[in-house]
């Protein structure tokens, strides 16, 4: 079988990132662009931290396609990688729900079938992501994902087997490159440095 080599990639600073905002659509900030590009011509200089991929792919979030842009990517968009759902909280700050509406954020924070927005629970979106990275391990080759920091959390809970509660521990930052790669049987999460020259 054909191994598969897969980078899921986080996209840069959004305001509403910054702001602990539900589900909006916006750009890359003026310091997640400038994090990109420098991200980008530091990789250039050593010949790219996330090397020669025949596929590329991205969410379909304008911040997303952004970032993919500014490494210099061509991304086919996969719905598969999109953010969350988050119903009725979309656009509205983790600090308004917790005083309009702290039981349910709680009962959200602290079971992942819970979905009290009217949106996707997060268990949904490992079911999603998960589909996704079992067809990636079917399909074999080299791919880079360009997507959102609670997709990468529970791509990884999926792939090594975790407990769903677990996604919580996983803290995934801007601009985050994880390596995953499989020769079928099971993913292995890859850690390193950048290759040099």
């Amino acid at each position: 079988m054909t191994g598969t080599s897969l980078r899921l990639v986080a996209h840069g600073h959004t305001a509403a990132l910054r702001r602990a905002r539900f589900g909006t659509d916006d750009g890359l900030d003026e310091g997640g662009l400038r994090a990109a590009l420098a991200q980008a011509q530091a990789g250039a200089d050593r010949r790219g931290p996330l090397g020669v991929h025949a596929t590329c792919l991205s969410s379909p979030a304008v911040a997303a396609r952004q970032t993919a842009d500014a490494f210099g990517l061509l991304p086919a968009i996969e719905t598969a990688l999109a953010d969350c759902d988050y119903g009725a909280w979309s656009g509205r700050s983790l600090e308004e729900i917790a005083e309009s509406q702290p039981q349910a954020l709680h009962d959200w924070l602290s079971a992942p079938e819970s979905a009290p927005h009217g949106g996707e629970s997060v268990s949904a979106v490992r079911d999603r992501v998960g589909s996704w990275l079992d067809e990636q391990q079917e399909s074999g080759g080299r791919v880079i994902a360009v997507t959102h920091p609670l997709v990468i959390r529970v791509a990884v809970v999926h792939a090594l087997g975790l407990p769903m509660a677990t996604y919580r521990q996983v803290d995934v930052e801007p601009l985050a490159v994880v390596r995953l790669t499989s020769r079928g049987a099971r993913w292995q999460l890859r850690l390193g440095a950048p290759r040099a020259g």
